[in-house]
């Protein structure tokens, strides 16, 4: 589930920052991962909430290489996804990517939402299932 609000005229001073909330399971605790650049560049400032992703550089590059199409999909009513169950796994993406506004819900309910999760696996904390190893 994708929904992207452009009216919204709060932006950032970086062109990648966001926050992921990861739930392994209904009723765990939940886990939160930011991710910050600008210009490529990971956030540097100690003072801010910097990116604390496992493997933030990994997260950094799939971002600028999938994120378009990831958080802003043109819909393709002729998909076809593959009935297959992935885990329980849930992760919310919201913030900012060069300059839109961000809220994506991330899941391994069926194929095409495992290939999504496969994609972006480095930016969802790569924890437990969320590297989108059956």
């Amino acid at each position: 589930m994708v929904s992207a609000n452009t009216s919204d005229t709060s932006t950032s001073e970086y062109d990648v920052d966001l926050t992921v909330t990861l739930t392994e399971a209904p009723g765990a605790e939940s886990h939160e991962f930011f991710l910050r650049s600008a210009t490529g560049i990971l956030s540097p400032d100690p003072d801010s909430l910097d990116s604390n992703l496992p493997d933030a550089r990994a997260a950094l590059a799939a971002v600028e290489q999938f994120g378009e199409e990831i958080f802003f999909p043109e819909p393709r009513p002729d998909r076809i996804c593959t009935q297959q169950y992935g885990g329980p796994q849930v992760a919310v993406v919201e913030g900012w990517f060069r300059g839109r506004k961000v809220h994506s819900q991330f899941s391994r309910t069926d194929g095409c939402e495992i290939a999504r999760w496969k994609t972006l696996a480095a930016l969802l904390g790569n924890t437990g299932g969320s590297t989108g190893a059956s």
